[in-house]
């Protein structure tokens, strides 16, 4: 199981590649501009290919994992308040306390989120983003669109990373221009190290999988867990 991700995954990814290989599939009129989401893919790939993997691969070669543990401690503690915040959009007010006991005790006894403790004291993150704040008031995902360097989205949520982007505390705090560079990288290089192991599981077209795993796993995450079927994602 790789590592869950901030901006992106509120289930573990083999959720959803048990959607997948079970024959869920995504409808073919949720990716009306498939011929240009292929090419944006492609180009993706090949960036991707060319600088970031490398970078990751290099990153998770050198880095001692106690130092990569705390970088990806960090960054999900800052992620946090973009989950409070969106969880107080939803009225969901336990899932709300819970978020922010979590930046509390990470924040303190967790040495500025290097450490997170809140986790093992059963405080769960709920990894909530304003696409999901969309959807939980009825507001549909809309046409499957694949972003430049961004990656898979929607409409819906390519829209709504405006918001998420705007609740940024790295940003907000850090004046230093070379710092707050250096850990939007450092949080890249954490999100890409934490799709190595999902990357073997891909089959067949891989486009297709992608996009039918992505819309899969977005419609388990706005509906909490509430999916057609048998999957609890307290199985994984």
């Amino acid at each position: 199981m790789f590592r869950k991700q901030a901006a992106c995954l509120g289930c573990s990814l083999a959720l959803v590649i048990s959607f997948y290989s079970s024959g869920v599939s995504a409808n073919i009129e949720s990716d009306p501009w498939e011929g240009i989401n292929r090419s944006i893919y492609q180009f993706n790939k090949k960036i991707d290919s060319a600088f970031v993997k490398p970078l990751a691969q290099g990153y998770h070669a050198v880095t001692p994992d106690i130092i990569e543990t705390g970088v990806h401690n960090f960054f999900s503690n800052l992620g946090d308040v973009t989950s409070l915040a969106n969880n107080i959009l939803q009225l969901k007010l336990d899932a709300s306390l819970t978020d922010f006991s979590r930046i509390v005790f990470n924040s303190t006894f967790g040495l500025a989120g290097l450490i997170d403790v809140a986790t093992p004291m059963g405080l769960k993150s709920a990894e909530e983003d304003f696409g999901q704040t969309l959807g939980y008031w009825g507001i549909t995902s809309g046409p499957y669109v694949v972003l430049p360097l961004l990656g898979p989205s929607s409409v819906r949520d390519g829209l709504a990373k405006i918001p998420d982007s705007s609740i940024n505390l790295w940003a907000d705090e850090v004046d230093h221009i070379p710092t707050r560079n250096s850990g939007y990288a450092a949080e890249l290089l954490d999100k890409r190290v934490g799709l190595f192991s999902v990357e073997k599981l891909i089959s067949g077209d891989e486009y297709g999988f992608v996009r039918d795993a992505y819309l899969q796993q977005r419609e388990f995450e706005v509906k909490d867990g509430q999916m057609d079927g048998t999957f609890n994602q307290d199985d994984f």
